[in-house]
């Protein structure tokens, strides 16, 4: 996002292509709280996100190092992942999913997905 560009400047992209609702619903998405975020040594734009999904901890990696002036400001807040993808190595390091948050795509400030209240660790979406 550049300096001048705001929330309010963003241009809606087009809806992308009709998918079934099988295909979303094979999506494992699920609440989880940020413990720890730290740094990917290896990286300039990964952090690691330690996430607590009520019965299992997972590692998840980033590219929020760059979009964030401060992105250990998300550890204790809870927010939405996608769990059900092959784990992948970036930068020596193994994610287990993907932090599923707003803006990249349309390079605004980003910003989690999250509940509008507190709810258990592990609460799947849809």
């Amino acid at each position: 996002m550049t300096e001048a560009q705001s929330e309010n400047e963003m241009i809606p992209a087009a809806i992308k292509p009709l998918v079934s609702i099988d295909d979303v619903t094979r999506l494992d998405i699920r609440v989880g709280t940020i413990v720890a975020v730290d740094e990917v040594a290896d990286s300039r734009k990964l952090m690691k996100l330690t996430v607590d999904f009520g019965d299992h901890q997972r590692s998840i990696l980033s590219g929020i190092r760059q979009e964030r002036e401060d992105p250990t400001e998300i550890e204790g807040k809870q927010a939405l992942f996608v769990l059900n993808l092959p784990d992948r190595k970036m930068a020596g390091e193994v994610s287990q999913g993907m932090l599923f948050d707003l803006g990249f795509e349309d390079r605004i400030k980003p910003a989690l997905c999250q509940p509008e209240r507190p709810v258990p660790n592990g609460t799947r979406a849809g």
